[in-house]
């Protein structure tokens, strides 16, 4: 897995999203320390509510930049972007009222919502081959999980010799060190898309592509069973080892840390079986696992029965996470997948703020119980809708029928432009009226201008 480390950009690329991941686990532990020193005892509520504003930002901001995409300067706007939540951290620590701390948390990670979907679309322009990009989401699965158990540890190392402000400060030299990575690399240049419409069909294009596509469909499915899995082992995990188990704070730590075990083991295995078998029957299992350890939760497990199963729970949730870059990077096109990155982005997180809010609310009105039952349903619907929704077989090349048609837009001389031209039209890419003869083929399939819908 760490030969694709020797591609000079991914390699820099790569060590800028470890740095920045760093940082803001940082923060997320020193945001709670910055709660109570302001409400005290309601810090939990405070936290819950910036939790809230954060995947609102996801949802609302990153199909707006996805749409938009294709005309902003990629690497400029990916260190703008850096050095703006550098300065946005850095402002948290003067803060002295709770609103102050919910508006510099929601502009912040909308922030986020604009680099991240940007960034991951611009590693398969880097990785052209897909063994080569398995391995490389494989590798950021990793740096996802370290992440998790690393950055408590780091920080309380950390908190011992400074107060919590400063840990607000190493995400922003975090942030800045990720910026000079991302600058120190040329990064390839974005295709202009072949789109027409305006502005709110640009902003909407990624996400008609993504549910107009039988395998993000599947994928989307089964993005409601990650995030049932993990809201129940985000939200109520303390609740269970403490109360139900009698736990201690460590007891807490060791049931996290063996979720993000088990989503490393997978993560690592999984460019082997990759090349072996199809992301489906793959996935498709993770989300079996998902549904059957939330079932499994109603036995009422002890702490040593607990660990295995939220091992089970971080293996299941890898199995779906990983490889579902091959499965944007498969259905569209280079110019288009900023905005069908950003849709997966932005949709999949619309999950999380359904669930996260659910698992809280069941966990503490109805008891854990309840909560197991209720996201197991949640989690074993959604794998069988994905499974429908998803057919086997999905081959990559579709052999479809084109109509004929008569429109214009910036295009290029592909299988879809070949006509002649009176001299006047300019280099390509560029725009003019064309008509396309009608035309039966095949060739790798992606929802686009001239692909409105998926064939039957």
């Amino acid at each position: 897995m760490l030969e694709v480390l020797a591609n000079r950009t991914y390699r820099h690329l790569f060590a800028a999203q470890v740095i920045a991941l760093s940082g803001t686990g940082l923060t997320t532990i020193a945001l709670s320390l910055l709660a109570y020193d302001l409400v005290g005892g309601n810090a939990g509520a405070v936290l819950g509510t910036a939790l809230a504003l954060k995947m609102i930002a996801y949802v609302s901001i990153a199909p707006v930049v996805g749409g938009l995409a294709h005309v902003l300067p990629r690497r400029r706007v990916l260190v703008g972007l850096d050095l703006a939540r550098a300065l946005i951290v850095l402002a948290l620590p003067f803060v002295t009222s709770v609103w102050q701390v919910y508006l510099l948390i929601f502009l912040v990670n909308a922030c986020s919502a604009a680099f991240t979907p940007l960034f991951q679309a611009t590693i398969p322009d880097v990785l052209e081959d897909e063994a080569t990009y398995t391995r490389a989401l494989s590798l950021s699965r990793l740096a996802h999980d370290l992440e998790t158990l690393l950055s408590p540890t780091a920080a309380a190392l950390a908190l011992l010799l400074v107060s919590y402000d400063a840990l607000f400060m190493i995400n922003a030299g975090a942030f800045v060190a990720s910026a000079l990575l991302v600058l120190s690399v040329a990064l390839p240049a974005a295709r202009p898309p072949e789109r027409s419409g305006g502005l709110l069909q640009k902003i909407g294009f990624g996400t008609r592509v993504y549910l107009k596509t039988p395998r993000l469909r599947g994928l989307f499915a089964l993005a409601w069973a990650v995030a049932a899995a993990g809201a129940m082992t985000i939200v109520n995990t303390v609740v269970l080892v403490r109360e139900r188990l009698g736990g201690t704070e460590t007891d807490v730590a060791v049931a996290f840390a063996a979720a993000g075990a088990g989503s490393m083991v997978v993560a690592l295995a999984l460019p082997h079986v990759l090349d072996r078998v199809p992301d489906r029957p793959v996935m498709l299992l993770g989300g079996g696992l998902l549904g059957l350890g939330l079932v499994a939760g109603l036995l009422r497990p002890d702490l040593s029965w607990l660990l295995p199963l939220w091992f089970v729970l971080g293996a299941g949730g890898s199995m779906i996470q990983t490889p579902a870059g091959r499965l944007l990077r498969r259905s569209s096109h280079e110019g288009d997948r900023p905005a069908v990155y950003s849709a997966q982005f932005a949709l999949s997180h619309l999950c999380w703020l359904a669930t996260y809010p659910l698992a809280g609310w069941l966990g503490a009105s109805l008891g854990l119980d309840a909560t197991f039952a209720a996201l197991a349903v949640i989690s074993l619907g959604a794998t069988l809708l994905a499974a429908r929704l998803w057919p086997a077989g999905d081959p990559v090349e579709v052999e479809h029928q084109h109509e004929p048609l008569r429109h214009h837009h910036l295009h290029v001389h592909d299988e879809h432009h070949q006509h002649a031209h009176e001299g006047w039209e300019g280099p390509e890419p560029h725009r003019h009226p064309h008509r396309h003869k009608p035309i039966r083929h095949r060739h790798p399939f992606a929802i686009d201008l001239h692909h409105p819908s998926w064939p039957r």
